[in-house]
């Protein structure tokens, strides 16, 4: 929960500044949906697919790592808070990533 209030709370900041537009507003809803998408992946698609699905949730994290390390670079020179307020979320997902990468090779 911590993680996800210091998301919205790092938009927030972006966007009381006016700057939470294009390339940023687009980077902010793709990792949106990417969040959205990564347990359905890992999860509910591992009884259909087997070990497939965790190759396809692993590029999921990986998009979803990519796309937070660009809100990172977008929103830190618009506010310093903002840019660090996304640093542990970003920590979060590469700690995922690695425990998903794991369970793929380990199925």
């Amino acid at each position: 929960m911590l993680l996800y209030a210091a998301v919205a709370v790092a938009a927030w900041l972006v966007w009381r500044k006016g700057a939470l537009t294009g390339g940023t507003l687009a980077g902010y809803l793709t990792q949106l949906v990417l969040n959205a998408a990564w347990p359905l992946a890992f999860f509910g698609l591992f009884p259909v697919f087997g070990g497939a699905s965790l190759w396809a949730a692993f590029l999921v994290i990986a998009a979803l790592g990519t796309s937070v390390a660009f809100l990172i670079l977008r929103f830190g020179p618009v506010s310093p808070a903002a840019g660090l307020l996304m640093l542990p979320y970003l920590s979060w997902v590469v700690f995922s990533s690695s425990l998903n990468l794991y369970s793929a090779l380990h199925n």
